[in-house]
């Protein structure tokens, strides 16, 4: 079923209200790598340590910061600072203000910045949330990832879901700006059928597997993957499988009432537990159609809880609630990282840090940056960039702009291919923008793939 004309029209409606943009300030992220196991989906430089290891870490972070002191100049004012990881919650907030204090005697970063900070939920308590809020933390990132105990254990997690739904709670209760919840689908699939140890779902209502689906074919997708003709994303809660089993996560997670939801399909990454496993034929990628299906499902699902959708996985209540951080990746604003693996980009330039904690500690000791690698993007790649990153957001692209950015007519150059994504109900045209429908969403990252620059 594909999305209607109505739908499609109240999204263009909507218009400056779904646009996720950056402040163009640049943006401060900082990798503290440590989790207290690591999850084996997952590809990012992360490792386990104690006390120690993790004091030694933060003089050295502080160190990097401080070599940044001779460049400050060239940024301008980081209106954001992100801790990601790993998990930032696993330092001590003591050790989290001091990493605050060395970047604002360091760098321009602003008094008010916007401030966001990931979270395990088993590290969630009243006297860490009153801590973290004293930061001056605006947006609190929670990773859930299920509220079923057999998912959990699947992904590695060491929360319980009670303990997750605690979490949530009393976050939500310390009055945080904005709570967001991290979710996976797909963990169903990937495990090839049902989760041993998940809660039991009473049998009856709809098939677990997605009868009548349509695979996305490499140059497109059908009208609403996923699902049959005429079919609705409902599914009855009593019904088995994993199509049912993500809607009641999704039910928990609104029931809640977070200001954020980011929402991701399990992906096997080569090098990880689970990628030895596919391997070996233990697991397997989610088929398309199921992953449309899931998809669609997370999207018409949170649009009628009042989570309106701005980029491919990430959902907000309100416009106030959306990350103001992430919209910098995706619109080429400047950002500076720290710690091992960050990566930064000045407008033209893009480098990553040494990603093994020795590599990255050793330069630092020796007085230099702890640069791995870089490139040079020229107005090619710059204007690639852009159109597939603005393709997988609501807002879409501007073309005006985009003209005025590049020197491109992008519309002009791909009429016939643009007309045809219309007439397949991948793209809509209003107002000199183009933006992906629905079913342009679920196939984001193929839609600039064809697209002729310059």
């Amino acid at each position: 079923m594909r999305q209607s004309a109505d739908e499609d029209e109240a999204r263009a409606d909507r218009g400056d209200a779904l646009t996720a943009e950056s402040s163009g300030l640049p943006g401060l992220y900082v990798h503290l790598p440590f989790c207290s196991a690591i999850c084996p989906y997952c590809d990012f430089a992360v490792l386990t340590g104690g006390e120690r290891e993790r004091a030694r870490f933060v003089d050295s972070l502080l160190t990097e910061i401080a070599l940044w002191r001779s460049a400050a100049a060239s940024w301008r004012t980081f209106d954001t600072v992100y801790f990601g990881g790993g998990t930032p919650s696993a330092l001590e907030p003591a050790d989290l203000a001091r990493i605050l204090a060395a970047a604002r005697a360091a760098l321009p970063v602003a008094a008010d910045a916007w401030i966001a900070f990931e979270a395990n939920p088993e590290d969630v308590d009243a006297e860490s949330l009153r801590r973290w809020r004293d930061l001056g933390i605006a947006m609190l990132s929670l990773g859930v990832q299920s509220f079923d105990a057999g998912t959990l254990r699947f992904l590695g997690r060491r929360h319980t879901p009670d303990q997750a739904r605690q979490a949530v709670t009393l976050a939500l209760a310390a009055g945080f700006p904005s709570v967001s919840l991290d979710l996976i689908y797909g963990a169903d699939e990937t495990a090839g059928g049902g989760l041993p140890g998940s809660a039991p779902i009473a049998a009856g209502g709809a098939p677990g597997g997605l009868p009548g689906s349509v695979p996305i074919a490499a140059g497109g997708a059908p009208d609403e993957p996923g699902l049959a003709a005429g079919a609705t994303d409902e599914v009855a809660p009593a019904a088995p499988g994993p199509l049912a089993r993500w809607r009641r996560d999704l039910e928990q997670a609104v029931a809640l009432g977070p200001h954020h939801l980011s929402c991701y399909q399990l992906t096997i990454h080569q090098g990880t537990p689970f990628g030895f496993r596919e391997a070996r034929g233990e697991l397997r990628q989610l088929p398309d159609d199921a992953q449309a299906g899931l998809f669609r499902l997370t999207h018409s699902f949170l649009g009628r809880h009042g989570y309106d959708a701005y980029e491919v996985s990430n959902f907000a209540r309100a416009p106030e609630h959306r990350s103001r951080h992430n919209p910098k990746y995706w619109d080429h604003t400047p950002y500076l990282g720290l710690g091992p693996s960050a990566h930064s980009f000045d407008g033209k330039k893009r480098w990553w840090n040494e990603r093994k904690l020795h590599d990255w500690r050793a330069k630092i000791a020796a007085g230099e940056l702890p640069i791995a690698g870089g490139e040079e993007l020229g107005w090619r790649e710059l204007a690639l960039e852009e159109l597939m990153l603005s393709l997988r957001t609501t807002a879409g692209i501007d073309l005006p702009g985009f003209r005025r950015r590049h020197g491109i007519d992008l519309a002009a150059g791909n009429r016939h291919l643009i007309d045809d994504l219309l007439a397949r109900g991948l793209l809509t045209e209003r107002h000199g923008r183009l933006a992906p429908t629905l079913s342009g969403l679920a196939v984001a990252d193929a839609l600039a793939r064809d697209f002729k620059i310059g």
